[in-house]
């Protein structure tokens, strides 16, 4: 995990960390579960898919910001089971450990519904990644907003617009899907300033218009839940 205490290395830290910062001397090290799907991701789709190959798509992220993430899914109509699912993102290996392992948990045992998949929170993939460094958690919460955008496309696709999720009351940052709620649980979770927020969820990095807004959510929600 990282250490902010930003003390010097010494020679087996060097050995240990997979990652070390240059000038700040912080390093990172992932789990052998974390490198397993870096270096051998599972579901990965390089090239763009047949028309009728999947049933819906789901896009979040921006060049901007350094993440973009694609996950598209076949449902299976008569239970609703995700019968495939593949991805592709142009992001850090902790982006791609993390969408692998997603992958994985939504498609194995002949498939979860899609409500169950819904179910499935960033926690529970750093959990069976054996966690991630701090300022790498938004790599998981880049997935599940990829694949929950996919389900909304696939019930208004179906007809099933009753269906259809709407997270939290106002989207913060369309480029990233960040809602309100997102800002409120990252709050909880000790994200409680501007720079913690973007390390925890890149939010506003792509969209700077987007700040002032943020920056007053994190106040908002700092008195709520901490008096200050």
């Amino acid at each position: 995990m990282e250490d902010t205490n930003a003390k010097p290395l010494t020679t087996s830290d060097m050995q240990t960390a997979d990652v070390v910062n240059p000038h700040t001397k912080q390093k990172w090290a992932y789990s052998p579960i974390v490198k397993e799907h870096f270096f051998h991701p599972k579901n990965l789709l390089l090239e763009e898919p047949a028309p009728d190959q999947f049933d819906a798509r789901g896009t979040v992220g921006s060049p901007a910001c350094g993440d973009v993430m694609d996950i598209w899914i076949k449902v299976d109509p008569a239970t609703e089971r995700v019968v495939d699912l593949k991805w592709k993102t142009f992001g850090c290996g902790s982006a791609i450990a993390a969408t692998s392992m997603f992958s994985v948990m939504v498609t194995e045992n002949d498939g979860l519904t899609l409500t169950d998949a819904l179910k499935i929170k960033p926690q529970d993939i750093m959990e069976r990644l054996g966690g991630l460094p701090n300022r790498k958690i938004h790599c998981s919460v880049l997935a599940d907003k990829a694949f929950r955008k996919a389900v909304n496309n696939y019930f208004h696709a179906v007809g099933k617009h009753d269906r259809v999720e709407v997270e939290g009351a106002r989207v913060i940052d369309a480029r990233m899907n960040i809602t309100d709620k997102d800002i409120e649980e990252a709050v909880l979770e000790g994200a409680l300033n501007l720079e913690d927020m973007q390390k925890k969820l890149k939010v506003g990095v792509g969209d700077p218009a987007a700040i002032p807004e943020i920056e007053q959510l994190i106040r908002f929600y700092k008195e709520k839940y901490f008096g200050a």
